[in-house]
């Protein structure tokens, strides 16, 4: 009989709960990362014992844990091996490293909740998504709304900036939860195409053959989306 696995991000740690097919009796490992905020915990498809989760505090700011045994041991991507990180010790690791590319995209303004202009800040990781096919790519939605990419199981991460870099991005404006990039949807059927939607910006999807994002007009993929009579 298959396994169930369920993954769960909270506000005091994470949870991993599992049961058979049935789903009638749960087993509940955690909290993992107590006390902290995980906003997302995600297996990777190719490599279930592979998960990547967004930890982040007001204090020490955003960190990258990921677990290469389903959730028995974590570690922080980039941190020597052997070399547990100390007990409410800021994290040192590269993996938390996430810079606007602004060579690439230059960085501008976007909009405030007053309508004023303001500079884009990094603050966290809404979304992890793992690719489809290798276990040490995975993509970060952060805010303010970014797509970065690692391809060395999350140690460093790279911005795809033909997002920000959007001829809409001056007109994006925070949601009550912020200027997030929130989901993250990798199209199973086509590995050029990715689909995203940031609060309260709308949906794109992404065409890595042309290098470019372009806004999803025709809300078929997300209710939050861009349209022209909105």
């Amino acid at each position: 009989m298959s396994k169930v696995r369920v993954l769960v991000g909270t506000r005091k740690g994470a949870f991993i709960l599992t049961a058979d097919g049935k789903r009638q009796n749960w087993e509940v490992s955690g909290p993992h990362f107590a006390g902290w905020e995980l906003y997302h915990l995600k297996g990777s498809p190719v490599d279930p014992n592979r998960i990547y989760a967004s930890q982040t505090s007001g204090w020490f700011g955003q960190v990258i844990q990921r677990s290469d045994d389903g959730g028995k041991t974590w570690h922080q991507p980039g941190t020597p091996p052997g070399e547990a990180a100390a007990p409410g010790a800021p994290p040192k690791a590269e993996s938390n490293k996430f810079v606007y590319d602004a060579s690439a995209a230059p960085l501008t303004t976007h909009q405030w909740y007053d309508g004023t202009q303001h500079p884009w800040e990094f603050k966290r990781v809404w979304h992890l998504e793992p690719s489809l096919t290798d276990p040490n790519t995975v993509y970060a939605g952060v805010e303010d709304a970014a797509l970065f990419r690692s391809t060395d199981g999350g140690q460093n991460w790279h911005e795809l900036p033909g997002l920000r870099g959007h001829g809409t991005g001056p007109e994006w404006q925070p949601g009550a939860g912020g200027m997030c990039l929130h989901t993250v949807i990798l199209d199973p059927s086509n590995p050029d195409r990715i689909y995203i939607a940031i609060s309260a910006a709308g949906a794109f999807r992404h065409r890595r053959r042309r290098q470019e994002l372009e806004a999803d007009q025709q809300g078929t993929l997300f209710e939050i989306h861009s349209r022209p009579d909105r």
